[in-house]
């Protein structure tokens, strides 16, 4: 409830202040068409909007430092999108409506591209976590997946060395009546367990990130194991639904890993574009003021 609260309460402030925005513009700009920027209330525009950017970009600094714990992250974070969502058209209202040139039309796209991409972000960030419960059953932390896929590289292949085995304690065994070919006649029985988990199945696990693997697809596995029932004994059956639980849990962590791709990968263009705009702007500011 209170990250409600919280993000009720920067929305009606962000609103209030955009209203506000609207009727002080509507109020200045009214008398005059010519340049807005170098006015007193264009400046007022130009220097809220640059401080709410600085304000957002406190907010990355706050989470990568660990002794800036002022406020609650929540705060932070919902002004982070409200004001910096808000800072566009307080840009714009400085601006007069007029896209510039040169380093003002830079810092325009700058602003576009961030409030653009911030968006994008919050939306991933409101809607990916909902995925991730519903389609991964299996969830583990990011950090050790490549650890887990090697642990399901060793498990399956010690399962299959196990059924490839089963023929060669069989023949050790010394069964009474037992010749070399129904010792072959076990072994022959295994072949189609060998040829997929060397053709199919090891590459998956090895490389699940390659396209064009069957075992990629939920449905193609379930048929394949199907498919491969039909052609071993009865014993190594429990062996197959290992390996078929096997690529079910590979197939939960590439779709981990994918999402969590779209959840954080937007951040590489934010980031610096955001660093970017708050330099410019910067210059920007002071060239405004000293010429």
């Amino acid at each position: 409830m209170r990250i409600d609260h919280t993000h009720r309460s920067w929305a009606v402030a962000s609103l209030l202040l955009f209203g506000g925005s609207i009727l002080l513009y509507g109020v200045y700009r009214a008398p005059s068409e010519g340049p807005m920027g170098g006015t007193t209330m264009g400046l007022v525009f130009g220097s809220v909007g640059f401080a709410f950017m600085i304000f957002a970009a406190l907010f990355g600094a706050r989470k990568k430092v660990p002794v800036w714990r002022v406020g609650r992250a929540q705060t932070w974070m919902r002004g982070h999108l409200w004001l910096g969502l808000l800072s566009l058209p307080l840009v714009v209202f400085h601006s007069g409506f007029r896209y510039g040139h040169g380093l003002t039309a830079v810092l325009m796209t700058l602003l576009i591209i961030v409030v653009a991409s911030g968006l994008f972000g919050a939306a991933l960030q409101h809607y990916m976590p909902r995925v991730m419960t519903r389609e991964i059953t299996m969830e583990t932390i990011y950090e050790e997946i490549e650890h887990v896929r090697a642990q399901l590289r060793e498990e399956a292949e010690e399962l299959f060395m196990q059924a490839m085995a089963e023929p060669a304690k069989a023949a050790a065994a010394g069964v009474a009546g037992s010749t070399v070919a129904s010792v072959e006649v076990r072994t022959d029985e295994t072949g189609p367990l060998r040829n997929f988990f060397e053709q199919e199945l090891k590459p998956f696990l090895e490389n699940p990130g390659a396209r064009g693997h069957a075992m990629a697809d939920a449905g193609q596995s379930r048929s394949a194991f199907a498919q491969l029932r039909t052609l071993v004994p009865p014993a190594l059956h429990t062996t197959l639904e290992d390996l078929e639980s096997i690529c079910e849990e590979e197939r939960q962590l590439s779709l981990q890993a994918r999402l969590h791709v779209w959840l954080h990968g937007w951040l590489l263009l934010h980031i610096p574009v955001s660093l970017a705009l708050i330099l410019l702007g910067a210059v920007h500011a002071v060239m405004a003021l000293r010429y």
